[in-house]
């Protein structure tokens, strides 16, 4: 979904939501604003998947060879997909991660 009116300023905040721990700018920055708080609340989410990525990836084989290899691939393709997304103005769910987004209530 497009939204309409979105200054500059909105959709690079949005974007960098997708920064690793800068999801933390616009969730803080930026809390009457709901185009970016649905972005940095995936931003969050997307953090979390990549720490649990990093967590897992430390076992040994199964870890290092699969996990962490096609967990990051996945996380790096998210975060490009968020940012392209932002900066066109979009309100994006992320596949198989944006559906814990409408969970988190700060």
């Amino acid at each position: 979904m497009l939204k309409k009116n979105l200054t500059s300023d909105e959709k690079i905040m949005a974007a960098l939501s997708y920064f690793w721990i800068l999801f933390l700018l616009p969730l803080l920055l930026k809390k009457n604003n709901p185009f970016c708080q649905h972005h940095a609340k995936q931003g969050l989410v997307l953090f979390i998947f990549s720490l649990v990525i990093s967590v897992l990836g430390g076992i040994p084989i199964l870890g290092w060879l699969i996990i962490m290899p096609l967990g990051w691939i996945a996380v790096v393709l998210l975060a490009l997909m968020g940012i392209v997304n932002a900066l066109q103005g979009k309100l994006w769910l992320m596949p198989f991660l944006g559906k814990y987004t409408n969970k988190i209530h700060l």
